[in-house]
This record gives C-alpha cells, structure tokens and sequence, in this order.
C-alpha cells in the first residue's frame, strides 16, 4: 500500500493527540514518526498538524487527509480479508453429510461446478439417513449438510431450505402418464421400486398411502440409479423428487407424475454446526449449492 507506514501514523497521531504517544502506542520511534509526518507534509505542500503547547491539532487539510486514511486503511483491511480467504480456498478439505438420492441426483453437479473452481479443495461426501446425517453435523465429522425432512435440533443451524415437489417416476410409455398428477393410490396396481425404510423419502410415501392398504414394494433399495433403471426398462413405479430426476427428463427417458396436493414434497434442508465458525471452503461450498438448488425451489 502506498506510503502505508506513513497513513497509519497519521491515524494514530490524530487518535493520541501527540507523536510522542503515537510512537509509544506503535512501538517506533518518536523522530522517525515525525519525519514521516514532516515528508507528508512537504508533498501535500499544507501542514497535517497545527503545534500546540498540549499537543497537535489537525488543520483543515488534515481533517481532509485523516477521512482519505481511515477509508485507505479499511479498504486494506478488507482486501487483506479476501486475500486470506482465497488463500483458504487453495487447500484444505470440506467434508459433507448428504442422503443417497442427493448424493447420486443434483449433488453430484454441486461437487463437479466446486472442484473446477477450485481443484486444490479436496471434498468428502457422505452418506447417511436422516439420523445419521444430523449426528455428522453435531459432531464435527461434517461441517454441513445437505438433506431431507432433518428434524429439528440445537446443535445445527439451517443456512437455507427448500420445498422440492415429491412424484412418481415412470417409463414414458406406462399407462400413468395419461394423468397429470396422481395419488399414491394411483400407483398400488403397479410393482413398486421404493427407497428402503431408513429413508425419509420412504416414510413420507407410507404417510400418503390410504390409511387401510399396505405399501409393499416389488423392490426396496437405498440405490436411487438402481430405481431409475427398473422404471426405465419395465411397468414398475418408483418415487422421487423433481429435482432428481432432472436430467432424465431433459433426455426424455423418464416421465415425472406430481402427487397431488402439498403433503407430497420434501423440505431440503442445507445445514451446519451451530457452534463454531465455517471454513472459507465451506463456506463458498454452500454458496455453490445454493446457486444449483435455490432455483429448484417448486411452486
């Protein structure tokens, strides 16, 4: 910073009220300050300081120079702050609990947009249900968190949250595409590909089926790929929200049903430890994703 010694003494001067307390308070010595002040004084061809018997008082120009310094020092200071941040997004590692079905659908577009813009940021991702994710997070295995329906708890504060629309997925030539939206009970007379119990995409659909019916799955799995590939190639039905099965759709492989009415959505939730304080690569991680998802949110 130019003549960044010589800004900084003047602000102490002005805050002390004297050089020989300026020097005192910056550790310089008092002739060296003064000759600082005597070479700045010189180049603006105006005095900073008016000499009184009880010390200095700054002139007119000084008054001038001192608000030039003290907007100098903080736009330095804010610099420096950047500077260290981009220093931190140079290394390190962010560690992020997540759900299968995230971990295999939009997440995965997240993780590949960070690492381009910052290749030397290694990432560990992983997963867990709903219990397990929200235990990362609390414990400082993970420092956030992307996931479904968490529940509340002290220990984790919600950066962000998000309403995604919850269907059924489908080959494009199953008889359920004639319907615009469908019910859970729509479905029943097909084979079932559901997410496994420790889902909480599995709980919400056994919430919305008929109170007196039974949801038996034809196959239950933790591997979203896994139902988008059964759907695909055969008359089963499977549920998954919007967002997952967005490239699928552009493809035009697959066929998404909204399930009517506002229980049939997922709350995302992006989350991280209220204790304690974010990495900057942590930190740009979650603005990173709420670039990709926030535009995602469902009417």
């Amino acid at each position: 910073m130019l003549h960044g010694r010589a800004l900084r003494y003047i602000d102490e001067i002005a805050r002390q009220g004297s050089i020989r307390k300026a020097a005192k308070e910056l550790h310089i010595a008092a002739s060296a300050i003064n000759r600082h002040v005597i070479e700045l004084e010189t180049e603006l061809g105006a005095p900073i300081f008016e000499r009184l018997p009880r010390g200095l008082k700054l002139t007119s120009t000084g008054e001038l120079l001192l608000a030039h310094i003290r907007e100098t020092l903080r736009a330095h200071d804010r610099m420096r702050a950047q500077i260290q941040s981009l220093r931190g997004l140079s290394r390190g590692e962010v560690a992020i609990a997540t759900m299968a079905t995230l971990a295999a659908g939009r997440l995965a577009d997240v993780v590949a947009a960070y690492r381009e813009a910052h290749p030397l940021v290694s990432l560990r991702i992983m997963v867990g249900d709903r219990a397990g994710v929200t235990e990362m997070v609390a414990s400082g295995t993970a420092e956030i968190a992307l996931a479904y329906n968490l529940p509340q708890d002290s220990r984790l504060q919600r950066a962000a949250e998000f309403q995604h629309r919850l269907g059924a997925v489908v080959a494009k030539e199953h008889p359920l595409v004639l319907k615009k939206s469908v019910r859970v009970a729509d479905c029943l007379n097909y084979p079932l590909v559901l997410a496994d119990k420790t889902s909480s995409l599995r709980d919400l659909i056994d919430k919305l089926a008929p109170a007196n019916v039974a949801v038996v799955p034809a196959v239950e799995t933790n591997s979203m790929e896994l139902m988008k590939r059964l759907v695909r190639q055969s008359a089963h039905v499977t549920f998954l929200n919007r967002v997952d099965v967005d490239q699928e759709l552009r493809d035009g492989d697959l066929a998404f049903l909204p399930l009517i009415g506002a229980a049939g959505r997922q709350r995302l939730s992006l989350v991280h430890r209220s204790r304690g304080s974010l990495s900057p690569a942590a930190s740009r991680f979650m603005q990173f994703v709420l670039d990709h998802f926030g535009g995602s949110e469902t009417p």
